[in-house]
């Protein structure tokens, strides 16, 4: 277990200079799923909400994030790749890579693009 620790603080420390970066660039943040135990996973695979029993939520090495721009709250996924692609020069992995191909990413956004989650 010490090694997942030594993840998590250092995804938090990570987290925590994304976010700030954000609010610099007039983003807003609130909090949507961070940890997740097995039964909630479970619900969320059910619901069609997951996709996998390895979500690094069940880890604390993912968060997802709900965006707000100008005050308002948004769900667009076009709209998360500027954070989703600064998240990637950070290190991270950026849920809205899921599901496409790498050719695409320019012209495409996965199917999490809320989702956040640490490589290290």
């Amino acid at each position: 277990m010490p090694n997942l620790s030594k993840k998590q603080r250092a995804f938090a420390k990570l987290m925590a200079g994304f976010i700030s970066e954000l609010y610099r660039m007039g983003y807003e943040v609130t909090f949507g799923d961070a940890y997740r135990d097995n039964e909630t996973q479970k619900r969320k695979i059910a619901s069609g909400a997951s996709k996998t029993m390895l979500s690094k939520h069940c880890d604390r090495l993912a968060l997802d994030l709900n965006l707000w721009k100008g005050g308002q709250y948004t769900s667009n996924p076009n709209d998360y790749r500027i954070p989703g692609e600064l998240w990637e020069k950070m290190g991270g992995s950026w849920g809205g890579r899921f599901g496409i191909k790498v050719e695409e990413y320019a012209a495409k956004v996965g199917w999490d693009s809320n989702h956040f989650e640490f490589l290290g």
